[in-house]
């Protein structure tokens, strides 16, 4: 990788974002101008190590990030040695929390220092030995007998009680990321749950407030997270992504699973009302057997099912969580799977609720074909770090900085 003597110049600069995913691996270099985060680079390289959010092959998961980061450091003349990175998976959980502080015996000024005391009361809930906090998510604080606050701040009060949405992850899961990206030789200076990157480059304000759901649908997975009033409401995970469409298509039509990644990105519709085309398809056989020629409605025959059996899945969590009616502003579909052809038609004919394709936004010079769904995470990712960065957040303690730790004193 493309490294200059004497370490990152100029390191507070620059952000980058590490996106792992089923199918690719993404990396974002941007840099702080200001008041603006202005876009770099981008570099992506095939992945096979992870499936499902957990890393299955750490020497291809390590392969994949060096390939992605040296594209990025060649366009951006800018060497990669710490970034953000998302996590995502069925290990993700999130639980609502309530915890609080007494204030004095008597009313006073609350101040900055008593919020974080009240919020980390809240996020002191029991956890197993495998399991760590990733975000904790303020909902509102009360004062006294006063709810719905949204900053308590310069308020008067005798206690303080901070609402929370605290959402953990697996440790072990958490540790193999890490351990990947320092194999490549890069420090992680925090972990960010993908979909919550996503919302932060695709979602506007109004949706978050009016309540959303954004989809994020990776190759292994789709990732829901719902927001009402402004904040985060609920956290799921669906476990179906792109990658079952195209393995649907490789076994029904018998053809290598690249060449039905190929036909589904061409030709593929999620049901067969949104067909516009009816032209014949030609395909590749498996082994040395002769191509055949195929229609659209053979692929949505195959594609309708599974992208059913998705919405069934997506309802059902929603339900689940209390959230069905509570979504008004609809639904916003990130991630490569988004790019499915009528899905957005077929969701909002189902759900009878708008829904549009991501398009990340927040980054000054972002080009085009970065402005895509596939890339709502990464963007993100960046923004989150830029966001903390202005504020001065960080969350010392986590496993994530011990491991930093770590790996910078063996170095």
């Amino acid at each position: 990788m493309h490294r200059r003597s004497g370490g990152l110049a100029k390191k507070d600069k620059y952000l980058v974002g590490l996106d792992i995913g089923s199918t690719k691996t993404s990396v974002l270099i941007a840099e702080i101008d200001g008041e603006f985060v202005k876009f770099l680079a981008l570099g992506a390289a095939e992945s096979k190590g992870l499936r499902k959010g957990l890393i299955v092959n750490l020497d291809s998961t390590v392969s994949s990030i060096r390939r992605a980061v040296e594209e990025a450091e060649g366009v951006a003349n800018v060497p990669v040695e710490e970034a953000l990175i998302g996590v995502a998976g069925n290990h993700v959980r999130g639980v609502n929390s309530r915890g609080g502080i007494t204030l004095g015996q008597r009313p006073r000024d609350i101040e900055r220092e008593d919020v974080r005391r009240a919020v980390d009361a809240a996020r002191n809930i029991s956890l197993p030995e495998d399991r760590e906090v990733l975000h904790v998510l303020p909902h509102e604080f009360i004062v006294d007998a006063q709810d719905s606050i949204r900053d308590p701040i310069g308020m008067v009060g005798q206690r303080l009680v901070a609402n929370v949405y605290v959402v953990t992850s697996s440790v072990a899961a958490s540790q193999n990321l890490v351990t990947a990206a320092n194999k490549s030789g890069i420090l992680i200076s925090d972990t960010v749950l993908e979909p919550l990157a996503s919302a932060e480059a695709c979602l506007t304000q109004d949706e978050r407030d009016l309540g959303c759901c954004l989809l994020d649908i990776g190759g292994g997975t789709t990732e829901v997270i719902a927001y009402g009033g402004g904040v985060v409401r609920h956290i799921g995970v669906v476990p179906i992504g792109g990658d079952h469409f195209t393995n649907d298509l490789a076994v029904g039509l018998r053809t290598p699973i690249p060449e039905a990644e190929r036909i589904k990105r061409r030709h593929g519709w999620a049901a067969s009302s949104f067909i516009k085309d009816n032209g014949a398809i030609e395909i590749a056989s498996v082994g040395d057997r002769p191509p055949r020629t195929i229609f659209p409605h053979m692929l949505t025959d195959i594609i309708e099912p599974r992208a059913m059996e998705l919405l069934s899945l997506i309802r059902d969590d929603l339900q689940r969580a209390g959230l069905d009616g509570q979504i008004p502003a609809g639904f916003v579909l990130a991630g490569g799977g988004a790019r499915l052809r009528g899905l957005d038609d077929l969701i909002e004919q189902s759900f009878r609720l708008p829904v549009r394709i991501a398009e990340p936004k927040g980054l000054a010079d972002l080009p085009e074909q970065v402005a895509q769904p596939e890339y709502a995470t990464v963007v993100g990712l960046v923004l989150t770090g830029a966001k903390a960065r202005r504020s001065g957040q960080n969350r010392s303690g986590t496993l994530v900085s011990k491991l930093k730790s770590m790996f910078a004193g063996a170095s």
